[in-house]
């Protein structure tokens, strides 16, 4: 449990210029004497790429604390601009307001910032050198991100645990090595079995598909040779039976036919060419097509 717990931050001054200075209303309960200070920090991230440019922008002592409810302002300066890179001085960032005890941090609150200009024209169109003076910051005081974590205050009963609990039980279990490696050996005999049977299975699929096609195709081969040869016997008798003037209409009305179809053929060929140019459309004239 902790000894010291955070109530409430209220931001005291917001919106404000950029280069205004950060001031927090901060309520938190003690609920046993300490022996030291409390410290609390305020970073500034000028950077989301890297931290080299974060900047602590004040640090202060608060003690001793009494037992009870204690609240008190806390007040850091503006970010150095020179530390920040031009990219990076609008837009949003973040700021850390974090404490701690004896070097160890218990609780950290952050908080998104908003730097813009003060005119919708300057948001719309900003100069190319960042013009602080018409720059503006807006915390999101409504939306913070607490984060607390368990430390050692005075008293031993309050250290979290830093080792996990003996286990002298352990000792007699079998060896890790030893298991591992018999799960190993199971493992791969039983992906052998596997693929072994899946194999099995397969060549019987396929002799029971093979088996099937023979049976499938055997009787009708017959019916088609049988067809094949009645309608070459249909076609003689047709030829025999017509006259030798019949033979020449028809020889002449073949001609006829064939010419008509080589005609519709062409026709039928330059429709399709023409099909095909409208979708693929103009070949380059350097592109040469076979």
């Amino acid at each position: 449990m902790s000894v010291v717990s955070l109530l409430g931050v209220k931001v005291l001054n917001n919106p404000a210029p950029f280069d205004a200075k950060y001031q927090f209303e901060i309520t938190f309960e003690c609920l046993e004497p300490l022996q030291k200070d409390l410290e609390w920090k305020l970073t500034y991230v000028g950077s989301a790429t890297s931290s080299e440019h974060d900047q602590e922008l004040d640090s202060l002592l608060v003690g001793p604390i009494p037992v009870g409810v204690n609240k008190f302002i806390f007040e850091a300066d503006s970010p150095n601009l020179k530390r920040i890179p031009t990219s990076e001085i609008l837009g949003v960032t973040v700021i850390l307001l974090s404490c701690s005890y004896d070097d160890r941090e218990f609780v950290r609150v952050g908080y998104y910032v908003n730097n813009e200009y003060d005119t919708e024209e300057m948001n719309d169109d900003p100069p190319a050198k960042p013009v602080i003076e018409k720059v503006r910051r807006h915390v999101l005081a409504e939306k913070p991100r607490v984060t607390r974590f368990a430390i050692k205050w005075d008293s031993e009963d309050s250290a979290p645990a830093e080792f996990p609990p003996e286990q002298p039980e352990a000792d007699v279990v079998e060896d890790d090595g030893t298991a591992y490696g018999a799960e190993e050996e199971e493992l791969e005999a039983a992906e052998a079995g596997a693929v072994e049977g899946a194999d099995a299975v397969q060549e019987d699929a396929e002799d029971e598909e093979m088996a099937g096609a023979e049976d499938t195709a055997g009787p009708s081969a017959p019916k088609a040779e049988d067809a094949e040869s009645d309608a070459g016997s249909e076609d003689l008798e047709a030829e025999s039976s017509g006259s030798e003037e019949e033979d020449i209409e028809e020889e002449e009305g073949e001609g006829d036919e064939d010419m008509e179809m080589g005609e519709d053929g062409e026709g039928a060929a330059a429709t399709e060419a023409g099909k095909s140019e409208k979708l693929q459309g103009p070949h380059p004239g350097e592109v040469m097509v076979h």
